[in-house]
């Protein structure tokens, strides 16, 4: 009998770390409320010289006579995010970066660039492989913290502003197969509390939990990113959000 409760006892353990522990999102119930028509930008602000839709895709481009005046984006407007789900796919050029950027804010007061100026919580989007400038990373974007979380890691950053990493798991090699250069790329963001996880083809690659009690962010806009520098494009499809309980 002592036996037998021992091995229930491991068992149950076992179930919950690897509860814990998923490396992939959940499945798409088909829930997931559709944020881009398909057809035009409706819902959308951006500027309008440099956001299109082409092909049945959201595009995001700069020339060098069309440049961007800074960081630029493409906001959602009909609501805002705290806990969510938020699917989509990108793919870029290699020339600059982008982002998704989600718990932010339209900075409309004092010294902006443009109109379109967006701060908070930025999904990392880049056309390259090699670490540490890939997709996928957490940035704080209009922020002083950079890179809070890079591919692979776990990290806390702590009640006194220091980042602490508590596991890597995704190492240069199983990126390389991961990340689709000069192709498609779907993207999963889930942010639970203060805990926000990264997924890209279906993998988590990013881990990131915000205790700081002045600069976690809980909530805000949703928004997408025309860096500003060397000319690039950018195109997005399948934008799908569900507001978490």
């Amino acid at each position: 009998m002592h036996r037998c409760l021992t091995l229930l006892a491991v068992l149950l353990l076992s179930t919950s770390v690897l509860a814990d522990d998923v490396r992939t999102p959940p499945p798409d119930a088909g829930d997931l409320k559709a944020l881009f028509n398909g057809k035009d930008l409706t819902g959308w602000d951006g500027d309008p010289k440099l956001w299109a839709v082409k092909d049945g895709v959201i595009r995001g481009e700069t020339t060098k006579d069309n440049a961007a005046k800074g960081n630029t984006f493409l906001i959602w407007k009909d609501g805002t995010v705290k806990d969510f789900d938020l699917r989509l796919s990108f793919r870029m050029n290699a020339a600059n970066n982008s982002g998704i950027q989600y718990r932010s804010k339209h900075i409309t007061e004092g010294k902006v660039s443009n109109a379109w100026v967006v701060r908070g919580y930025q999904h990392e989007l880049r056309n390259e492989k090699k670490f540490p400038n890939t997709s996928s990373f957490i940035y704080d974007e209009g922020g002083k913290r950079g890179r809070m979380c890079q591919v692979g890691e776990k990290v806390v950053w702590t009640a006194d502003g220091k980042k602490d990493v508590k596991e890597t798991f995704v190492t240069q090699e199983a990126f390389d197969k991961l990340m689709k250069v000069d192709d498609w790329n779907d993207v999963v963001i889930i942010a639970k509390g203060k805990n926000v996880k990264h997924y890209l083809n279906g993998q988590l690659v990013v881990d990131f939990t915000d205790e700081d009690p002045k600069l976690a962010l809980s909530q805000g806009v949703v928004a997408l990113q025309l860096h500003a520098g060397a000319p690039m494009w950018v195109e997005f499809k399948n934008v799908r959000l569900k507001q978490l309980k």
